[in-house]
């Protein structure tokens, strides 16, 4: 793990903002009937995940509020899976794209069970008062 000092330094990050640029791209390409259904809660759901990590990051004095919160972003993140998988099945993604799509969702969701499993490491130790 690499010394992080703001949630924008986190790979994590990095790859849920990198996958909201492209998730938003493709579904300018979604019919305009699900405009208001599968493509807003698409965007949304790719979105959260980038939120959750850093709302996460600032909890990191209370273990169990930064574990929350990261749960939530994994959450979010198979959200989103679900939302690519009916984009495919209706034909709106093409199979490489959702495959391609699906698998970084899975390497995120890897990426923050790890910090999870890793809690105590990422938490603020209090200073000391002398």
């Amino acid at each position: 793990m690499k010394a992080a000092k703001h949630f924008r330094d986190l790979d994590v990050y990095q790859n849920a903002i990198a996958r909201v640029i492209e998730v938003f791209e493709r579904t300018k390409e979604f019919p305009k009937d699900e405009k208001f259904a599968l493509t807003e809660q698409m965007r949304r759901s790719s979105r959260s995940v980038c939120a959750n990590i850093a709302e996460a990051w600032r909890k990191r004095r209370y273990q169990a509020a930064f574990v929350a919160k990261l749960n939530d972003a994994e959450a979010e993140a198979a959200e989103t899976q679900v939302h690519l998988e009916i984009s495919f099945r209706h034909g709106y993604i093409e199979q490489d794209t959702f495959l391609k799509l699906d698998d970084s969702y899975e390497k995120i969701i890897g990426q923050l069970v790890k910090m999870i499993d890793q809690a105590s490491a990422w938490i603020i130790k209090p200073r000391s008062r002398d």
